[in-house]
């Protein structure tokens, strides 16, 4: 049975850096991305037995996180696609980076091993415009010699809700064919040409593991935990390369962010013979005028506890990537942007 990131796995990264508790705490909330949950479970866990400040984070997709910081329903929201300049300024946010992940592309093919299957991102671009229908299609056999492929019908699946995965994957997409990029392009909802959808990173996964013949697209967490059989693909460098911790961190090392507007860096298809094509930070929405200052200052002292060490720890034990020490230093600098009633800062520094 597919399972969401388990609970041990939240636990045993949580409590190996695990503190005495304060006295009293602080709750605050968030919603949004599933991409980042499993780590932003994880801290919340270490987090609360650290200073007994609690999050209640609702993992309900990007878009839904958008919706929510923009009514000011939740403390913050999360987003892997980062929100354009004018509609931050319009909807008073400040945003920046929380953690960065990679996706990677899951399927479910009898006598296929995990990471044994190439693909590139034009023939996945393809597979979901759906002119490539069968697994044994020449295109894939002639890049996968010695893998013995089915004449089976591939099952396509998608996220069925506004998704900054779905963003993240159909940016790679629109990068790797002109066609994809002409005909459905880059959202975080798009009109999929074929397939089936599935609600939330665990709802693909579960998806594809009860689909013969299916391939989806996860953040890397996800099919780690539960063991999905993933893909090679191929990056710039005409390399195929294996989704692993050191090459999304070869992608994630190219990122620019001298000259990141709104602290937004591209990882997608970075140059590299080692680099994962599908990298990406996932990002916070937060309020400039915050209806709770207390609870402002309690979400920002956890977001600044994730960016040090045990954090940074925690979420490596969880197949993500901390951000750079110097893009920490940028993200505490954006937070003076965000004020109480009487127009002070909020947060000067943490209370731990």
């Amino acid at each position: 049975m597919f399972k969401r990131i388990s609970a041990a796995a939240v636990l045993a990264a949580a409590t190996l850096f695990a503190q005495p508790a304060a006295a009293q705490g602080v709750e605050f909330t968030g919603a949004g991305a599933t991409f980042p949950a499993p780590v932003y479970a994880a801290w919340a866990a270490a987090y609360k037995q650290a200073t007994n400040n609690t999050l209640n984070y609702q993992a309900i997709g990007s878009g839904g996180g958008i919706n929510q910081i923009q009514n000011r329903t939740v403390d913050f929201g999360a987003s892997d696609a980062p929100v354009p300049t004018d509609r931050l300024t319009q909807q008073k946010l400040v945003q920046f980076p929380a953690v960065i992940g990679a996706v990677v592309f899951i399927v479910n093919l009898d006598g296929v091993n995990k990471n044994q299957l190439k693909l590139t991102g034009e023939i996945v671009a393809d597979i979901y415009l759906g002119t490539i229908k069968t697994w044994n299609d020449p295109r894939i056999l002639a890049i996968n010699p010695g893998v013995t492929l089915p004449s089976l019908a591939i099952q396509p699946i998608y996220r069925s809700d506004a998704s900054g995965t779905t963003f993240v994957t159909t940016s790679y997409l629109s990068e790797a064919s002109a066609k994809w990029k002409a005909e459905v392009s880059a959202a975080t909802s798009v009109q999929w040409r074929t397939g089936a959808g599935a609600r939330g990173n665990d709802g693909v996964a579960g998806a594809v593991r009860n689909t013969k013949g299916a391939i989806g697209y996860v953040e890397y967490a996800f099919a780690a935990e539960n063991s999905l059989t993933t893909t090679q693909l191929q990056n710039v460098a005409g390399q195929f390369v294996e989704p692993t911790t050191p090459n999304f961190q070869a992608a994630a090392a190219a990122a620019d962010w001298e000259n990141a507007r709104d602290l937004a860096a591209s990882m997608i298809n970075k140059p590299g013979a080692q680099s994962w094509p599908i990298v990406s930070p996932t990002y916070i929405l937060f309020p400039r005028d915050p209806r709770d200052a207390a609870r402002a200052k309690a979400a920002l002292d956890f977001f600044s506890w994730s960016f040090a060490q045990q954090g940074g720890q925690i979420a490596e034990r969880l197949h993500y990537i901390p951000l750079p020490a110097a893009v920490v230093t940028r993200v505490k600098a954006a937070w003076a942007n965000v004020h109480n009633a009487q127009g002070q800062p909020v947060w000067t520094g943490p209370s731990q």
